[in-house]
């Protein structure tokens, strides 16, 4: 992706800017293939075992299950985005549609759980007969699909938003199975069919704190909030402590992606500008230190007749 230095008018011409080409996860396009051909063929089968069944809890995970799979389907499809190119159009290519679409999905899951929440109540009240062992066989096989779906992106949950979703969408699936499995056992000993829907609500809980935080921090990455594991302070001290820079201002550290961080910074040098070596060499720094791929870097000598407009924090 070429990137050509820029001038700012007003200030010296030391604007550089350089990023590693090297970033981003693996390509987990194969975990995301098998995750949905194994969860479409695990909600259909729910369905139709569910109405069979009379079984609101295993209707209700399919109704889960199908909002994972919608999602997956959006992770996969904001990551083959991402590696498009950037145009005349879109600079910085199209990065951000994985952001739009770990917020497009938590909402999702939001409103199928809601839905899912009032049915169960009217269950409640309401308790109907339900083929517990329908329920635990399916259930059971649940358990085994959502685990093994789960391990297959298990290893890029720390380094990306929508990874990081799917594997806790997918652990919590297996959870929830496994509740459904109980809730089976107890209606086939106890004959309290009361259990069915009361699973469903500790489904529904259970999705609520899990989508919690993928919400909030895909609305953060969505309003260019700092990612988490970034330190706006520590990056600002490790750039005001370079040799001969006096003064960071315009300081602004924001995600380009789920996977990706970017920053720009004026650096006040009275000495002028150090060489692109220099400049380089910090943003080599700001990778290894901070995970912040792409820098942009502005080099001015805080000549008083040639103010920087930008200079105050609350100027942006």
């Amino acid at each position: 992706m070429p990137h050509n230095p820029h001038d700012h008018t007003g200030h010296s011409p030391g604007h550089q800017h350089a990023h590693d080409h090297s970033h981003g996860p693996a390509n987990y396009g194969r975990a995301f293939a098998i995750g949905v051909m194994l969860n479409l063929s695990f909600v259909l089968a729910e369905a139709v075992f569910g109405v069979i069944g009379h079984s609101l809890a295993l209707l209700a995970d399919a109704g889960h299950n199908l909002s994972d799979v919608l999602g997956l389907l959006m992770a996969w499809g904001a990551g083959a985005l991402g590696r498009r190119p950037p145009s005349a159009r879109f600079t910085y290519g199209l990065r951000s549609a994985s952001i739009l679409s770990a917020l497009a999905n938590a909402v999702f899951l939001l409103v199928v759980t809601g839905g899912i929440a009032w049915e169960a109540l009217q269950r409640l009240l309401h308790p109907t007969p339900v083929a517990s062992g329908i329920v635990i066989g399916v259930a059971a096989f649940g358990v085994a699909i959502n685990t093994g779906t789960a391990l297959l992106f298990m290893t890029g949950r720390k380094g990306d938003l929508n990874i990081r979703g799917a594997f806790l969408h997918m652990a919590g699936d297996a959870a929830i199975s496994l509740g459904v499995v109980l809730a089976g056992i107890g209606m086939l000993f106890t004959g309290w069919f009361w259990l069915d829907p009361a699973v469903s609500l500790l489904i529904s809980a259970v999705i609520v704190i899990a989508t919690w935080g993928l919400l909030r921090d895909s609305v953060n990455l969505a309003l260019h909030a700092v990612p988490e594991g970034v330190e706006t302070q520590a990056v600002r001290a490790y750039l005001a402590g370079l040799p001969d820079v006096v003064a960071v201002h315009d300081l602004h550290i924001w995600a380009m992606s789920t996977t990706e961080t970017a920053l720009t910074a004026h650096l006040v040098m009275p000495s002028g500008y150090p060489g692109d070596a220099f400049l380089s060499g910090i943003c080599g720094e700001l990778q290894t230190r901070f995970r912040i791929e792409h820098a942009t870097l502005q080099v001015e000598t805080g000549d008083p007749t040639y103010p920087c407009m930008l200079a105050p924090d609350h100027r942006v």
